[in-house]
């Protein structure tokens, strides 16, 4: 027998006074692990369970993919910096590619075949170095990782795409919000428990695993993600999808009705009237998602930088150097337990003023990064731009879909995400090279200067919406200011900065 839905005290007693903003906000931060237990086994096990893994195993294994590809492969920091902008940038564009597979071959069928392709990947980086390949640029060892990645990124192609079709396949209308915010909390979860872990387990397998117990964790990895595998091939149903409603219905025969007449379009038609209606032709809509690549460093700074910045400049504090993955990590927790407090306190405020307020947060403690390693200065920094994150990175979601013509939210949030694809390609260009140069393995540091140039190129991003307000404001958002002042408080957001 069912058990009762339990009811808030506002539900239960209407006489009793509303909760206040921060009351409702910790009601809403802990409502999704409420309502965890009471969903479906094929979402709660088959899917979630499996997520969550993944998160933990493909962010840590991010963490560790520098500091492996410059000392174990023996690539140097500059080519370590580009593979892991080949795979993470890598996996962006294979999602446009593969997203669809869901949609062929059925959410339950999509799913575990790539996690067979993550699995055959992670398996292979981890026999990669345990065979005893050569290391060095364009041996053994480095090629050998090169396939592994490829595996990797056609896997994860499939693999996340097909877990939001599972969610919207095997939850109800009203659990959906609470089930989309529970990938994205156990993706942050996940990475901040692999940054408790990943040093323990090289310290227990670097002498069997030389010379630094890597190769150990990627092991871990792949075997539970074997275990994901287990729990997908058990929970997730093998029933089709249910009927569709008569709204879907509706919703499919006027699809198909445009569909006709677009297919008696000439291509030339078809090719400009794409071309007009596509939001990167409108150049207030581009400025506005472009001029945020710079700030969004500092999202790819998390696995580019930070791990061997932590490692290698934080020596004269072995309590924090030798745990560099949980330093690493604790943005995700922070962004997971602040965006939702934030989110309340803040619904009523101008969209792009906190677009601003957000991204100038999150860039200017990376100056406290400039005057040298210091525990303190790191923690610091690590809450400030977690504070920053919090306030813009949902924002910046709402006012691309609250932009967007009707029928078109999809297209517009898909391109909004292209400005991250960019920014994990463009700072793997360069990260590299400035590890090299300010922050190497051995001889001496000057990592001040790098954070230096860091914090200049991130002030971009701040400058140019205040540059730009006027001149973007007057077409795009009267609409989003006016609906977000009048509006409750949002939601759970999903929150795509951690996406691979």
């Amino acid at each position: 027998m069912q058990p009762a839905p339990s009811l808030s005290p506002d539900e239960s007693n209407p006489e009793l006074p509303p909760k206040s903003p921060l009351g409702a906000a910790i009601d809403e931060l802990i409502q999704p692990f409420r309502d965890l237990f009471r969903v479906n086994t094929g979402l709660s096990l088959g899917t979630f369970v499996p997520y969550f893994v993944d998160g933990l195993s493909y962010l840590g294994m991010l963490t560790l993919l520098g500091t492996y590809l410059a000392q174990n492969v023996a690539l140097g920091d500059v080519w370590a910096g580009l593979l892991t902008g080949f795979l993470t940038g890598g996996i962006t564009f294979a999602m446009f590619l593969l997203g669809s597979t869901s949609d062929r071959w059925g959410v339950r069928r999509s799913l575990i075949w790539s996690m067979v392709v993550l699995l055959a990947g992670r398996t292979l980086m981890a026999v990669a170095e345990t065979a005893g390949l050569a290391p060095g640029l364009w041996n053994g060892l480095m090629l050998t990782n090169l396939v592994a990645m490829v595996i990797i990124i056609i896997g994860y192609g499939a693999f996340q795409p097909a877990t939001y079709a599972a969610v919207k396949e095997l939850s109800s209308a009203k659990a959906a919000p609470m089930s989309y915010a529970m990938l994205y909390a156990l993706q942050n979860l996940g990475a901040f428990v692999s940054g408790l872990l990943s040093p323990r387990i090289r310290a227990a397998t670097k002498s069997a695993l030389p010379p630094n117990g890597i190769t150990g964790v990627f092991w871990f990895y792949a075997v539970i993600t074997l275990i994901g595998l287990v729990f997908m091939v058990r929970y997730l149903p093998r029933k089709a999808r249910p009927v569709d409603t008569e709204q879907e219905l509706v919703a499919r025969a006027l699809s198909d009705a445009k569909q006709a007449v677009v297919a008696h379009e000439s291509k030339k038609t078809r090719l400009v009237t794409w071309l007009k209606e596509h939001p990167l032709f409108d150049a207030k809509f581009s400025f506005f998602i472009f001029v945020l690549i710079p700030v969004q460093t500092l999202f790819a700074h998390q696995w580019l930088t930070m791990p061997q910045y932590i490692e290698r400049a934080f020596r004269p504090w072995p309590w924090v150097s030798e745990n560099f993955e949980t330093f690493s990590n604790l943005n995700p927790l922070l962004v997971f337990l602040l965006t939702p407090l934030l989110a309340a306190a803040t619904a009523k405020r101008n969209v792009y003023s906190m677009m601003i307020l957000g991204t100038a947060v999150m860039g200017m403690p990376t100056v406290l990064l400039a005057f040298g390693p210091s525990p303190s200065a790191l923690v610091a920094f690590m809450l400030i731009c977690s504070l920053g994150e919090s306030l813009w990175q949902p924002r910046f979601l709402q006012y691309a879909a609250e932009i967007a013509p009707p029928g078109k939210t999809g297209l517009y949030m898909g391109v909004a995400q292209l400005p991250w694809f960019l920014t994990k390609l463009l700072t793997s260009l360069y990260s590299g090279w400035f590890l090299s140069q300010y922050c190497p393995l051995q001889g001496s540091l000057r990592t001040g200067t790098m954070w230096f140039y860091y914090w200049l190129i991130v002030l971009v991003s701040p400058l140019g919406l205040i540059l730009g307000r006027s001149w973007v404001e007057r077409s795009l958002s009267s609409k989003v200011i006016a609906s977000s002042e009048d509006s409750p408080a949002p939601g759970n957001v999903i929150d795509f900065s951690n996406d691979a």
